[in-house]
């Protein structure tokens, strides 16, 4: 039961970590398959367990990307901002100390901000992966070890999600200006020695760091839901798991 109720808390406090529409549960269950005729787990009270738990995952990870989807959900997060590709941190440096400092924050900001537009994508994979969860599944995550459920959505959604995003990074990069804010940083270095000259694909990159994010934001709730038992009282937990 242990398990069970830390995997549930994990998921209720990443929905909590930010603002939700009283109608967003609702929405999510809609597209949740019925528990009823399923083999249980283990008895009868199984199955409300796994509906709890597919609740839980749905609100969670549902709220998770409104909270990086909001203006700041990145840029304003130290665990998930973008930062400068590692190619071009010399670069940008030089061009800090020339006195170029706010064409590199520009740039910067920028990436995120094509972030932040392109995370609604992860809504509908997700809410597709929970849909699509057997018992089976739902088991190991409850038995899992520190990060079962984010290595769960990992598994399922990294590849769907890739795509999904990398075409939402670029257009949102050509919305915020992206490629300009680097060509407008990259500028007063170009001409000069010894700065090495380094191509990088942004809209890899932003995607890439991306997905990290939102896999690192779920993972560190769930870390920090096992250690810490306060953060595990909720009026759901006490309905559902109050036995």
């Amino acid at each position: 039961m242990k398990r069970i109720l830390w995997i549930f808390a994990l998921l209720w406090a990443v929905g909590a970590a930010s603002p939700a529409g009283a109608g967003i549960l609702d929405d999510i269950l809609e597209r949740l398959p019925d528990a009823k005729g399923r083999a249980s787990l283990a008895g009868p009270d199984q199955k409300t367990t796994i509906a709890g738990l597919k609740e839980a995952l749905a609100v969670g990870t549902k709220n998770a990307v409104n909270a990086l989807s909001k203006q700041d959900g990145y840029f304003g997060n130290e665990l998930v901002k973008i930062l400068l590709p590692e190619k071009v941190r010399t670069a940008a440096d030089m061009a800090s100390r020339l006195g170029f400092r706010k064409q590199v924050d520009r740039f910067t900001l920028s990436m995120n901000r094509a972030a932040e537009a392109a995370a609604p994508k992860a809504a509908d994979l997700f809410a597709d992966a929970i849909r699509d969860m057997s018992f089976e599944d739902a088991r190991k995550i409850l038995q899992g070890g520190d990060t079962a459920a984010t290595d769960y959505f990992r598994a399922r959604t990294s590849e769907k999600l890739y795509a999904a995003f990398k075409p939402a990074v670029a257009a949102g990069m050509n919305r915020v200006g992206v490629t300009k804010a680097y060509k407008d940083m990259m500028a007063p270095v170009e001409s000069l020695p010894l700065v090495p000259k380094e191509s990088v694909d942004l809209d890899h990159y932003v995607t890439g760091k991306a997905l990290d994010g939102l896999f690192l934001m779920i993972g560190s709730e769930e870390k920090k839901i096992r250690t810490d038992p306060a953060a595990r009282v909720t009026d759901i937990l006490k309905t559902v798991f109050g036995k």
